[in-house]
């Protein structure tokens, strides 16, 4: 048959001289695997045997898994294995030893990004869409669909969008927005200085002003002191106009001060002869070196006999300014509002300043204006005080100020004269805003009162999400700071205050004057501020928290107000003078104010003999009386006694009994002889000192500085 011939192939020597053949005889072998089955076992066997054999030649020719073949059982070959099922092996797991317990190691803390809304990008009118995607870090295609969002219409990301757009864009995105104008291509024209007067309290800077525009504000002030910010344009006698800001003094109305630097071009520094230099006068160094804005001094009162203008030049210059006496820059003028000696050397410095700085601006296009102040009428509402810094600001106009927006009214010189548009560095009276904004907010001029609406909001929101982090991050900071001091923390009491006020920028003065009055014992809360006369919703409030109001140069509340407010037992402070105010509102503080515990002295007493008394019970101890002469304050029964012997205590503990001539007695004074006996006390010695030591409850202490600074001290 064909198989017994392939089988002696296979076998012979001559034909398995390489082992490639016989390799290949043994894959033909099992080809034929269903004929092999029918031949004898001996001979498949045989062959089997052989073919294993010849397995052992090496052949460099071989492949890498037929060499692994080697070493292998002959019904493990290929081709060869026997047909059957294979025997399954249970594969036994080995035993693990248990896990050894670690000590828990914490993740490190992934360090947290800068949250998005801390990002801030700068902004201008007529920017392209793919300049703002790379200043706030999104894609163009997203600002496209906050576009469409907002009701804008999207065109080309090369096309420019206006100063608004781009404000909304940046808070849908997220981040703050700086904004930045540019007079670029726009018709420049003169315009006339803005003069911010500055300098300490009562050093006569409104009646400086008084003296330029032949007015007499200062005597219709509360208390002779400014209180609020002024603004208005003199006509000087050489025919120019010069728009001035009156800034308070007093230290509480810092932020007053700051905001008249901030829009001003030249800060003239009023320093009075016979004071000097004092604490707002280096404040309003500080914040026009801020703001970066030259500086003309006045030196005031130098009419009066104690007067030294030349004091107050080297006191200047020790401070820093480099005045032109001394080889710098900044002019010195020597005036005398009183009198008006020097107003015309004040005039000429004032413009020659103006003309070296070469003021100009730009008339046509939407204004850019600066709020300087903002108040509440009864009859037109919300009325804000601006100043225009460049194009026109025109009636009719929708605005956005702050969080608030509106459309313009009227519009109003200081004077009170009504006028259809305001331009650059004038200042202006505006009517119509749906809201109060704050003092120091920029006005922005917007095509509709939808987009006017939309801003507002955006701004709101964005706002409130600030205040609502700012309280949690100082929830956090106190939780923090009570775990770590929690048995050092003396107790603390809360008064609530409701704070009411003419103008927005004098009811900002108050509430950071009154928060300056916070210390370890007594915390300030101002649960609400607000512009205008004292209203029955603010009596509600004040029952609520507990609080009570505060009212700063307002009229008196109606009677049933004030009705309410009494049966509601809710305190309301009325004032119209800063000083008095943080003086009664300080007095309130020290008398709700804990105090901290202390012992003290009362009072000395001299051992001058010893009685000693024996006890009527067997067992009880005898009794030893001190005869004493107090030396020095007053004894008394319940009081701590201490004994001393040569300067060093012996022996503290409690009075047990004191008596004058065999009387008990409550107390004895100075001079007078008693004998005290102290609990449990057996040693006493003639000369022996003993004091008296009582707890006393130490209250804080409102102290007021020149410069108006008030503060609490513990």
């Amino acid at each position: 048959m064909a198989w017994r011939a392939l089988a002696k192939k296979a076998l012979s020597t001559s034909y398995l001289s390489n082992c490639g053949a016989a390799i290949t005889a043994s894959h033909s072998l099992h080809s034929t695997l269903p004929d092999v089955l029918l031949c004898s076992r001996v001979d498949l066997l045989t062959a089997s045997r052989n073919l294993r054999s010849c397995w052992g030649i090496r052949n460099y020719h071989a492949s890498v898994s037929l060499l692994s073949w080697r070493g292998r059982k002959a019904e493990e070959a290929p081709g060869l294995k026997t047909l059957g099922r294979e025997k399954q092996v249970k594969r036994v797991n080995k035993l693990r030893a248990p896990p050894v317990e670690a000590r828990y190691v914490p993740p490190k803390l992934k360090q947290q990004a800068k949250l998005t809304q801390e990002k801030t990008v700068e902004i201008f009118e007529g920017m392209t869409l793919v300049e703002l995607a790379k200043r706030t870090g999104s894609s163009v295609r997203v600002l496209q669909e906050i576009l469409t969002s907002i009701g804008e219409k999207v065109g080309s990301e090369f096309d420019p969008i206006t100063i608004d757009v781009a404000e909304l864009v940046s808070m849908e995105v997220g981040v703050n927005v700086k904004k930045l104008h540019s007079e670029e291509g726009a018709i420049l024209k003169p315009r006339p200085p803005v003069v911010t007067v500055m300098g300490h309290v009562d050093h006569g800077k409104t009646s400086l002003l008084d003296a330029l525009r032949k007015t007499s504000v200062a005597a219709k002030e509360a208390g002779g002191i400014t209180q609020h910010l002024g603004a208005f344009v003199v006509s000087m006698p050489s025919g120019a106009s010069i728009t001035f800001l009156d800034t308070p003094g007093h230290a509480a109305f810092t932020a007053m001060r700051a905001r008249g630097a901030a829009v001003t071009d030249i800060v003239t520094l009023v320093v009075a002869a016979d004071d000097g230099v004092m604490p707002q006068t280096l404040e309003a160094m500080s914040h026009a070196r801020e703001a970066n804005v030259p500086v003309v001094v006045a030196i005031n009162k130098c009419d009066k006999p104690g007067a030294d203008p030349e004091q107050v030049r080297i006191q200047l210059g020790s401070e820093g300014l480099s005045l032109e006496d001394l080889g710098g820059d900044v002019q010195v003028v020597e005036i005398s509002a009183l009198k008006g000696t020097g107003l015309d050397k004040l005039e000429e410095a004032l413009l020659l300043q103006a003309e070296l700085m070469d003021l100009k601006a730009r008339v046509d296009g939407p204004a850019q204006a600066y709020v300087v102040e903002a108040r509440v009428d009864r009859g037109r509402g919300p009325l804000v005080t601006a100043i225009v810094k460049s194009g026109t600001l025109n009636v009719g106009q929708y605005v956005v100020v702050g969080a608030e927006w509106g459309r313009i009214r009227a519009i109003r010189d200081m004077a009170g004269r009504t006028a259809e548009l305001a331009g650059p560095a004038m200042p202006v009276e505006i009517e119509g805003m749906r809201g109060l904004p704050m003092a120091g907010d920029d006005i922005t001029v917007v095509g509709s009162e939808e987009r006017a609406r939309m801003l507002s909001q955006g701004r709101r929101k964005k706002l409130e999400r600030e205040r609502l982090e700012r309280m949690n991050q100082e929830n956090v900071e106190a939780s923090a700071e009570e775990g770590d001091e929690a048995d050092d923390v003396p107790e603390r009491v809360e008064v609530a205050v409701v704070v009411k006020g003419d103008v927005q920028g004098t009811v900002q003065a108050v509430a950071d004057s009154l928060r300056s009055l916070n210390s370890p014992q007594v915390f300030v809360n101002i649960v609400h501020m607000g512009v205008g006369p004292i209203s029955q919703s603010d009596v509600d409030k004040a029952q609520a928290c507990n609080a009570c109001i505060v009212g700063f140069n307002i009229r008196s509340p109606p009677s049933p107000i004030s009705l309410s407010a009494k049966q509601a037992n809710i305190k309301i402070f009325l004032h119209r003078v800063i000083y008095h105010l943080l003086e009664e509102m300080g007095k309130l503080i020290v008398e709700k104010a804990p105090g901290t515990a202390e012992t003290q002295v009362t009072g000395e007493a001299e051992v001058l003999s010893i009685f000693e008394l024996k006890s009527r019970k067997s067992k009880g101890p005898d009794v030893k009386i001190a005869g004493c002469r107090i030396t020095d304050g007053r004894f008394t029964r319940t009081a701590t006694m201490r004994l001393l012997r040569s300067g060093e205590v012996v022996f503290e503990g409690s009075c047990a009994s004191l008596k004058r001539e065999k009387q008990d007695v409550e107390a004895v004074g100075k001079g007078n002889e008693c004998g005290l006996v102290i609990q449990d006390c057996q040693d006493f010695k003639v000369g022996d000192v003993i004091q008296c030591l009582e707890q006393v409850i130490r209250k804080p202490k409102f102290v007021s500085s020149e410069s108006g600074a008030v503060r609490i001290e513990c």
